[in-house]
């Protein structure tokens, strides 16, 4: 992120909070939306037994349903693993909900109906808009909190928000660094933090997926901070010492719980990836230029989205998945997207310096495409 003037600054209280429209991610609305219905799997469901090498199932009354039945078709298209126990099969093709299981290590696992997944993942690309406006409020408070003396709470929390926007890594997980020994923000080691003569600092770990990362911090102010917290005793980089000097690590929920009191709506730690994702392949598709056919710019957008799953440690599927906003491709394909991008990078609305031209012309771009 380029170095910006902070402006402005506002806590929101609990009584303030007021949330975007956020009625699309809720589950059953999300099912009503997708032509599904909402179910739980505490209703009764389609059961699975152990049968010599393979399984019988049985519907909830009761009837063993045999191979060739388009219900037991169903089933296996589910592709639910052998090794999960206390599975539950939803009687209803039509369900959003499809399957839930325990996997081997006792974990609650589900498999849920492709259209649902669909009308959730395009709710969330769509929050994008609400994130990119409160971004500058963001941007503002973390700048007021980095000043703060010493290392509580409000400060560190703000560094680690800072990280997430300028480096886009991971927030982390304490189940993946236990069981996995991949790391994020909030799980990294004092050792995978490395200072050079200068201070300046590199952040080198494994990730998730075991992706190994070495990402150059190029705030040598932030540096300086995460250098301060690295010298607090302890494993995890980043702790915070609360009124009574009792030290916390920082945890996901801290993060979360400091973007709602700045911005006073549910954004979480997870929204800058796809933010800073999408704001990439936008600069990208810009350095490339326009298409001039419909196989061509699939080609253009399976290198930019390459690039792009390089710089968030992804691979190529998940980062065109999740972590670029689907507009990009369907209007790259059909020629509109280029048009409209380089216009409001022409014609920027000035909402607040701290919003690079590319970001301001993505979050125009977003807005208008989400009006149609």
């Amino acid at each position: 992120m380029n170095v910006h003037t902070y402006t402005h600054l506002h806590v929101h209280t609990a009584n303030e909070v007021s949330e975007p429209n956020t009625d699309a991610l809720d589950p059953q609305v999300s099912a009503e939306r997708a032509g599904l219905v909402y179910v739980s799997d505490d209703a009764p469901g389609i059961r699975r037994e152990k049968r010599g090498t393979g399984f019988t199932y049985f519907t909830p009354e009761g009837e063993n349903i045999p191979k060739g039945d388009p219900r037991r078709k169903r089933i296996e298209e589910l592709v639910i693993p052998p090794a999960w126990t206390d599975v539950w099969i939803c009687p209803s093709p039509e369900g959003h909900l499809q399957a839930t299981g325990r996997d081997e290590a006792g974990r609650k696992q589900y498999r849920y109906h492709p259209q649902w997944q669909e009308t959730r993942r395009r709710a969330r690309f769509d929050r994008l808009v609400h994130f990119g406006r409160a971004l500058p409020e963001i941007r503002a408070r973390t700048a007021h909190d980095l000043r703060m003396e010493g290392l509580p709470r409000a400060k560190v929390l703000a560094l680690v928000v800072r990280l997430l926007d300028d480096t886009l890594i991971r927030i982390g997980g304490a189940e993946y660094a236990r069981d996995n020994n991949s790391f994020g923000l909030t799980t990294m080691r004092r050792r995978h933090a490395c200072f050079d003569e200068q201070g300046a600092c590199t952040f080198a770990f494994t990730g998730k997926s075991g992706q190994e990362h070495e990402i150059a911090l190029d705030d040598p102010s932030l540096a300086q901070v995460v250098q301060a917290c690295c010298e607090v005793p302890g494993y995890e980089i980043f702790a915070f010492f609360d009124e009574d000097g009792t030290k916390h690590d920082v945890k996901a929920d801290h993060v979360n719980a400091y973007l709602k009191a700045t911005t006073g709506e549910r954004f979480t730690a997870k929204q800058f990836r796809p933010w800073g994702g999408t704001v990439e392949a936008a600069r990208r598709l810009d350095a490339r230029g326009p298409a001039p056919n419909e196989r061509e710019a699939d080609d253009v957008l399976t290198e930019v989205v390459k690039a792009v799953a390089e710089k968030l440690g992804n691979t190529v599927a998940v980062c065109r998945q999740h972590y670029i906003h689907p507009a990009l491709f369907e209007d790259y394909r059909s020629g509109a997207f280029l048009p409209a991008y380089r216009a409001h990078l022409e014609n920027q609305k000035g909402r607040d310096d701290s919003l690079d031209p590319a970001e301001e012309a993505m979050l125009s771009f977003l807005e208008e495409r989400l009006e149609k």
